[in-house]
């Protein structure tokens, strides 16, 4: 993961795990090294793009927005699936991930197991759609062990 290969081949990284157990903390590492290996990166958190992409539907500039992060080299979503999705977030989802697939990398993270993301879409046609663009050739580390917060000490 750290060549960086995956970024060169647009392939997908899928993290997943519970609450503190250090998936953005990873995510954040890769997209750093993507950053210093020369690569553009854009993090954001799912509900933020989301809501973004609502809002550029709104003043006219989502077209403009879309092709926007279709050249950004690693999209890292951190939280994806945390909450519930409308169907315009799913059309959104699928327009964003249309334009990266097998060109450019994407990164997610999720507290919900890829195996439930079908579900969570809650409407099967759209759900196929997103979920083969991102899950198929996808590389997958799903994280356990106790949340990291409560390891830590205070003084």
């Amino acid at each position: 993961m750290a060549g960086c290969d995956w970024l060169r081949h647009g392939r997908c990284v899928l993290i997943t795990g519970a609450t503190g157990v250090g998936k953005t903390w990873l995510a954040c590492a890769l997209a750093q090294q993507a950053a210093r290996s020369g690569f553009t990166v854009l993090y954001m958190r799912a509900p933020r793009l989301l809501e973004e992409l609502r809002v550029a539907h709104g003043d006219g500039s989502f077209g403009r927005r879309l092709a926007q992060l279709a050249r950004i080299d690693l999209l890292a979503i951190d939280d994806f699936a945390i909450a519930p999705v409308t169907a315009a977030e799913r059309n959104d989802l699928r327009e964003l991930l249309d334009d990266r697939v097998g060109t450019r990398a994407t990164l997610i993270t999720s507290q919900l197991p890829v195996s439930a993301w079908h579900e969570w879409l809650n409407d099967p046609t759209l759900a196929d759609a997103i979920l083969d663009r991102i899950v198929h050739a996808a590389h997958k580390i799903a994280l356990k062990g106790e949340s990291m917060r409560r390891k830590q000490v205070m003084p």
